[in-house]
C-alpha cells in the first residue's frame, strides 16, 4: 500500500486526512494519506527513512520554503515560487530521491485567467502566506 501525507507545524485544521482518504476509497486507490505533524523541518529526513512506503507529501505553514533545502531538485515552478507544496518521493533501491513542485502556482492561474478581461493589468496580493 502507498502512503501519501501533509507535513506542516499544525495541522489540527487540515482536512486533507479526511478528504483523501474518501478519494482514495471513492476511486479504488489503495493507498493511505497521514498528516504528520512536524515540531521543526530537522525531523523532515527521519519521516522520510521511517516510512519505505511514502511516495508524496503535500507540504503547508511554515515548511513550504524550509523544505527546498531537504530537496533534490524543485521543478520549474517552485523554483520560481522559491516555495514547494508538493513533493515526490521516488525510492530506487537505497536511494531516496525527492523533487518539490509549486502546485499553488498553476492552481491561481488557471483559477483566474477565465475572469480576466484585457484591461485587468495590476494585481494586488493581500496576505504573506504560501508562495504570496
Amino acid at each position: 500500500m502507498d502512503h501519501f501525507g501533509l507535513i506542516g507545524k499544525s495541522l489540527k485544521h487540515s482536512f486533507s486526512e479526511a478528504f483523501f482518504a474518501d478519494k482514495f476509497s471513492k476511486g479504488k486507490i489503495n493507498a493511505v494519506y497521514k498528516n504528520f505533524e512536524l515540531e521543526n523541518i530537522e525531523l523532515f529526513p527521519d519521516l522520510i527513512k521511517s516510512i519505505p512506503s511514502l511516495k508524496g507529501l503535500n507540504v503547508t505553514i511554515p515548511y513550504k520554503k524550509q523544505v527546498i533545502d531537504y530537496l533534490d531538485e524543485l521543478d520549474a515552478s517552485a523554483l520560481n515560487a522559491q516555495a514547494v507544496n508538493t513533493i515526490s518521493v521516488i525510492r530506487k533501491g537505497q536511494e531516496i530521491l525527492m523533487k518539490g513542485f509549486n502546485t499553488d502556482c498553476m492552481a491561481f492561474t488557471v483559477t483566474l485567467r477565465p475572469m480576466l478581461m484585457p484591461y485587468h493589468k495590476k494585481a494586488i496580493i493581500l496576505g504573506t502566506g504560501g508562495a504570496a
